[in-house]
């Protein structure tokens, strides 16, 4: 599992500052920060270049306006970009300022998020 520690730290800080109960899962490759029993956001490691990076879940109405920010690309897991979801690379989370905005971005467009449905096991 590629993520950096130090970047789920702050992210962890971040949250309980904020008194957000979350929980953590591993899949995708990542380190996924749950709310509400839905993808809040994830870090991982870029393979392509070793940086950190965050995948945030910031909804349509701010997917726009996300990727006019520095440091901040599509999300693209398989070949096509995925809506809803950015790419922030690690110089546009380098101080805790900027960590929580992204963080922020997120919480506020999780309870407009729709929770995963959940697989039967036999």
């Amino acid at each position: 599992m590629a993520y950096d520690e130090y970047l789920a730290d702050r992210s962890r800080q971040i949250l309980k500052q904020k008194h957000i109960f979350f929980e953590e899962k591993k899949m995708m490759g990542s380190l996924c920060f749950m709310v509400d029993e839905k993808m809040c956001f994830a870090i991982n490691i870029d393979k392509d270049n070793e940086q950190s990076r965050m995948m945030a879940r910031v909804g349509m109405d701010n997917y726009e306006k996300a990727l006019e920010q520095p440091y901040c690309g599509p999300m693209d897991l398989t070949g096509r970009k995925m809506k809803s979801y950015v790419y922030v690379y690690a110089d546009g989370m380098d101080t805790d300022e900027e960590l929580e905005g992204w963080i922020q971005l997120c919480l506020d467009f999780n309870p407009l998020a729709k929770k995963s449905k959940k697989k039967n096991k036999k």
